[in-house]
């Protein structure tokens, strides 16, 4: 009797501590499918079983993730992704609308476990955060929805040459590091990308002493904000361009702290496209806007489909969208997904075309039966 006592007790606990968990849900309530393109939605689901595909031997991303361990495998994650690509193009050829939008379909098609998030881990942020806004957005997390926060690229103004105004650069590696690979860099600690942090660099240390290659000039506030969202969408003498990260000077993401103060720095490389997830500059993952989530690739592993539900002007909406790609938020976070939305000249334009997004979603990861 005392055991059966113990045992009741554990369940009352773990059910109103909230931990982390993902859980069956038969049949969510999901309201309606809108707000994204199945065909891009294809594209991402493609890019990223390509790289599960070519690159088993990342260990760090492709794997089925240590919290679905006992629920999934990586097959079945890869088979989920297939069948994403599968529907849309019948559904093309059929000439009719994507049943990647019919709920019903999705219901009879995919196992739902729902996404309980790690309260407690973003309330311990929270209280060390001097933030306000933030701390109070991690303090206000629902136990039953995860923290869905949106990033964007920005599209900015740049200058091949160094100006007044645009005085800061997006380096390439520095040149002690050329032709080394990422295993080789990262053993020998002495190299210029492990020696300055974010405001020496600004600072001008790296100029001063000629130790990488501008790769184009902009301005101090755009240089925090495309080093916060990973990918800068330049207009260099009326051509766009694109500039993604490429390696980091080895300092972690400090959560609790604003963007200017973070001494983290990236060094950047030329890109084809807006990019996600990837070890090397080579492989990264091509990525869509709207249907591209960003998370913690380390603990959820690379390519999970979820879907996020949520209010929005009165109605219930859902969309899906791939993990394909990370951040330094992201480590020892289990509570929020970041979804890509667009290109954005600044935070204006991106608040005008989001503001009607809530801030917190219920959340599944979706698994083809």
């Amino acid at each position: 009797m005392l055991n059966k006592v113990l045992l009741l007790l554990l369940i009352l606990f773990s059910h109103t501590s909230f931990a982390f968990t993902f859980s069956i849900v038969k049949d969510p309530d999901l309201g309606v499918m809108k707000n994204f393109k199945a065909s891009q939605l294809c594209d991402v689901a493609e890019n990223t079983q390509h790289y599960l595909n070519t690159y088993a031997e990342d260990t760090f991303a492709v794997k089925v993730g240590h919290v679905f361990e006992d629920k999934i495998s990586l097959q079945q994650v890869k088979d989920t992704l297939t069948f994403i690509c599968d529907t849309y193009r019948d559904d093309v050829r059929a000439k009719r609308q994507s049943r990647l939008h019919n709920i019903e379909f999705l219901k009879q098609h995919f196992t739902f476990y729902r996404w309980m998030p790690d309260v407690k881990t973003a309330k311990a942020i929270a209280q060390k955060s001097n933030n306000e806004v933030k701390s109070r957005l991690l303090n206000n997390i629902p136990n039953d929805q995860i923290f869905l926060t949106k990033y964007y690229t920005k599209t900015l103004s740049a200058s091949p040459v160094k100006t007044a105004e645009f005085n800061q650069a997006l380096y390439a590696l520095p040149y002690d590091e050329k032709g080394l690979s990422l295993e080789q860099a990262d053993e020998n600690k002495a190299l210029t990308r492990f020696k300055y942090t974010r405001q020496e660099v600004i600072a001008g240390a790296l100029l001063k002493n000629n130790l990488a290659k501008p790769l184009v000039w902009i301005s101090e506030e755009s240089l925090h904000d495309v080093l916060l969202q990973g990918t800068g969408v330049l207009t260099i003498n009326d051509e766009i361009r694109y500039f993604n990260v490429h390696r980091n000077n080895g300092i972690a993401y400090d959560y609790s702290i604003g963007k200017r103060e973070q001494a983290r720095y990236w060094y950047f490389a030329e890109v084809p496209s807006i990019m996600g997830y990837g070890k090397t500059l080579m492989s990264k993952i091509a990525v869509k806007p709207h249907v591209t989530f960003a998370g913690n690739v380390k603990e959820l592993g690379l390519g999970k489909l979820f879907l996020v539900s949520f209010i929005q002007e009165g109605e219930q909406v859902s969309r899906m969208g791939v993990l394909a790609d990370q951040g330094g938020a992201f480590d020892n976070n289990l509570f929020q997904l970041d979804l890509l939305v667009d290109s954005y000249k600044g935070w204006s334009d991106y608040h005008q075309a989001n503001k009607t997004m809530p801030d917190y979603a219920q959340a599944w990861l979706l698994i083809r039966k």
